[in-house]
């Protein structure tokens, strides 16, 4: 996708067709908005081992101290701007595809409980929205910011019910990553009262392109993502429709997220965000975007980004909390 709204591209490049790259950039497939640190290699059942002097570590430490100097850390201050800080902070951090599923790549198991893959070095548009929060929510507590800490933040948004174990644990649908976060008290769907209209086709992308997904070779975790699939046909999704979020958009808050909703069948949406308010009052987005190759705000407005988006019908929008 490009940073101003542009045809939106794969999140990991296994898929063939333009439509089919778009529909990648949120799933966590190896295609290209893919996630998080890869070369370091995962503690048994824990977050990554890091080395005195990481910058992955410095990162957590200095940007945890600047949310606590800022006076952003409390339980009364708003979680998204908080996050949206720690999106400022990062800016310019690099896009890199497709590491959530290195360890597969390498011969592991999607059986078997998955590796927590972690960075604040590297992001794609999904993580990005994860680290953000997660390091926001690890702010607020007394002690000093631990590495695992910031992995257990993460983990519980991550995988469905907070629970990591085989690869379909992890919340590879966005939309199931906002309705899984709602029912744990972490996001809240602002669809509904936005006016968002049902969005009712079933999604069956992952299943119905099976042969892009190499975890999916497994049998067994093939029919497990195949009943997450189906579970899901009865949770309609509220997409605030394009030509109607210049109509709302005066109600949406910086660092309330975004998910960029698409008509490419099967799929609930192709990109995820945060909305961001600028000094003037005009609403852009921050994220992690495959064009751009860096975290970024956009110069163009949301309603402009999203109208630019091929295939795009609107967006989710959910108001995170500190849960």
């Amino acid at each position: 996708m490009t940073p101003d709204g542009g045809t939106p591209l794969p999140r990991r490049d296994l898929l063939r067709g333009a439509a089919l790259a778009a529909a990648a950039l949120v799933l966590h497939v190896p295609v290209a908005c893919g996630s998080g640190e890869a070369s370091r290699a995962p503690r048994p059942g824990g977050a990554a081992a890091l080395l005195p002097g990481d910058p992955d570590r410095e990162r957590l430490a200095s940007w945890t101290a600047a949310l606590r100097a800022e006076d952003m850390a409390g339980l009364e201050r708003p979680l998204g701007r908080a996050a949206t800080r720690v999106g400022e902070l990062a800016a310019g951090t690099p896009y890199v595809p497709h590491t959530l599923e290195a360890y597969i790549g390498a011969g592991g198991s999607p059986a078997v409980a998955e590796p927590l893959t972690l960075s604040l070095t590297r992001f794609d548009c999904v993580t990005l929205v994860e680290a953000c929060l997660a390091l926001a929510r690890l702010a607020r507590e007394e002690k000093a910011p631990t590495w695992d800490g910031f992995g257990r933040e993460v983990e519980r948004m991550r995988y469905r019910g907070g629970e990591r174990r085989g690869y379909a644990s992890r919340l590879h649908y966005f939309s199931e990553w906002l309705s899984d976060g709602e029912s744990r008290g972490l996001v809240h769907d602002l669809g509904a009262e936005l006016g968002g209209i049902e969005d009712r086709r079933p999604l069956r992308f992952m299943t119905g392109h099976r042969d892009s997904y190499a975890a999916l070779s497994d049998q067994e975790v093939h029919r497990e993502i195949a009943a997450i699939e189906r579970g899901m046909d009865g949770r309609p999704r509220r997409v605030i429709p394009t030509e109607r979020i210049a109509a709302i958009e005066h109600r949406l808050e910086t660092g309330d997220i975004l998910a960029f909703a698409t008509a490419i069948p099967g799929l609930d949406v192709t990109h995820a965000a945060f909305a961001y308010r600028d000094t003037k009052g005009a609403l852009r987005v921050l994220h992690a975007p495959l064009s751009g190759g860096v975290v970024e705000i956009t110069r163009s407005t949301l309603p402009e980004y999203v109208g630019a988006i091929r295939r795009a019908t609107g967006i989710l929008v959910a108001r995170p909390l500190w849960g």
